[in-house]
């Protein structure tokens, strides 16, 4: 039973030019671990990096020119959490996943989902980023795309009561799911994030909100149950690590040239400008020319 729901809302303006941040908390049910929904619209990409954290986010690089704007949906169910997001500008985010979470992504609508590493999701394909991964993802314009975070050891172990058989997820995969239990998966996500968007009462119902997160991990293991899969391969997730360590030290020495970053890589200049070329659709150079301003001026 419920013991109490609250809801709230708040504005904070950023800066004179109207840089600013809405946040809706829709439900907040106070038995248990309490399902909570937040729909925001940002124009701060910093606010917005900030929201994604628990995507395991680190970093945010707007690469297109104009207004900055984003929608994104959160919602905390028991075990799983689920985001959907909208964007207008590209841009490069570097993901680190944290070690317990598995991160299941995919695209929504007509736009095109971010690029993972490289790999362009397709209408019908989702992507798994195991415990621990690092990755870039990027963006070449406007993209809609639909998450699902929980932790890797509960889908193993929903896998193997479902499934009768070992529930392994490679550490970074694309999938072909089945159509029905993809168009399952997306029903129920879309749902849920329709839910919180109209502030509907449904998710403030524990029993409710726990139907609606078994159903989801249900379809999400008929998903990754699929056989059709493609694994990384062997240079694709050697070139991800090098960018990963050209990100720390980006990150931690915003100075250092192309030149002394390699050194410190162990790669040649051309090796790391195709990694960045494939994985982050601009050059080395390039990239730390635009990431050095906002390096310099953190706190």
């Amino acid at each position: 039973m419920m013991t109490g729901i609250s809801t709230q809302v708040r504005l904070r303006k950023m800066d004179s030019q109207d840089r600013s941040f809405r946040r809706t908390v829709v439900y907040q049910v106070s038995e248990g671990k309490m399902p909570l929904s937040v729909a925001s619209v940002f124009s701060d990409p910093e606010d917005f990096q900030a929201a994604l954290g628990k995507d395991g986010v680190l970093s945010l690089l707007v690469t297109g020119q104009g207004t900055f704007r984003a929608r994104l949906t959160q919602i905390e169910l028991n075990q799983i959490g689920l985001a959907a997001g909208e964007e207008e500008l590209s841009r490069v985010a570097f993901v680190a996943m944290p070690a317990d979470t598995l991160l299941v992504s995919f695209p929504l609508g007509d736009r095109p989902a971010p690029i993972w590493g490289g790999v362009q999701l397709r209408a019908g394909e989702i992507i798994t980023l195991g415990p621990g991964q690092r990755i870039h993802a990027r963006t070449d314009g406007p993209c809609r795309w639909g998450a699902i975070r929980l932790s890797g050891d509960d889908l193993a172990g929903y896998g193997r009561a479902l499934t009768g058989a070992e529930f392994v997820v490679p550490p970074i995969a694309r999938w072909r799911p089945p159509r029905a239990a993809l168009r399952q998966l997306r029903h129920f996500h879309r749902a849920a994030i329709r839910a919180a968007e109209m502030r509907s009462r449904a998710l403030a119902d524990n029993e409710a909100a726990h139907g609606l997160e078994q159903q989801l991990i249900h379809a999400l293991v008929e998903c990754v149950s699929a056989r059709s899969v493609d694994r990384e391969t062997e240079a694709t997730c050697r070139h991800r690590d090098i960018l990963a360590r050209f990100e720390d030290l980006v990150q931690d020495q915003p100075f250092l040239d192309i030149a002394e970053i390699c050194g410190a890589l162990g790669i040649s200049e051309r090796t790391l400008r195709r990694c960045c070329e494939e994985q982050l659709g601009m050059g080395s150079t390039e990239y730390v020319r635009r990431r050095r301003p906002e390096l310099v001026g953190r706190p």
